[in-house]
């Protein structure tokens, strides 16, 4: 390398500023290619979390369980969870499970809560288009 030295001063060496440019573009088009493909991989696991571990709760059933005051404590959480399971494993769609505090209208594919009603209140109710049910306490 010369002397970078003119009097007294320092000079930078010479920059190519167009082959910064092409880099920082590859730069950022990694960046966004990965950022997507991270973005899907997350979006991936956070479903099958849920399809896992959770329950949903659909619009009309908060409301149900709101009018009906129904509490869905971490034991009726579960018991709900285990219910859902079972009828999975024998191929239930819309399902009817009935526990020690209410019965739920269950989409078993989707682990939807569709609807809820309070125990009491079971005594001569028709449900339909359901094709399983599980009594569980």
């Amino acid at each position: 390398m010369g002397n970078n030295k003119i009097n007294q001063y320092l000079i930078p060496p010479r920059i190519d500023l167009t082959k910064k440019k092409t880099v920082l573009k590859n730069e950022t088009e990694i960046t966004e290619n990965n950022s997507e493909e991270f973005k899907n991989l997350l979006q991936e696991n956070i479903n099958k979390v849920k399809e896992e571990h959770g329950i949903q709760i659909s619009l009309h059933a908060a409301k149900r369980l709101n009018e009906r005051d129904i509490g869905i404590d971490s034991e009726e959480f579960y018991r709900l969870k285990d219910a859902i399971s079972k009828l999975k494993t024998k191929g239930g769609q819309e399902s009817l499970v009935v526990t020690d505090k209410a019965a739920y209208i269950i989409d078993v594919p989707n682990n939807r809560i569709v609807t809820a009603m309070d125990k009491e209140k079971l005594n001569g109710s028709v449900f339909t288009q359901i094709d399983s049910t599980i009594i569980v306490n």
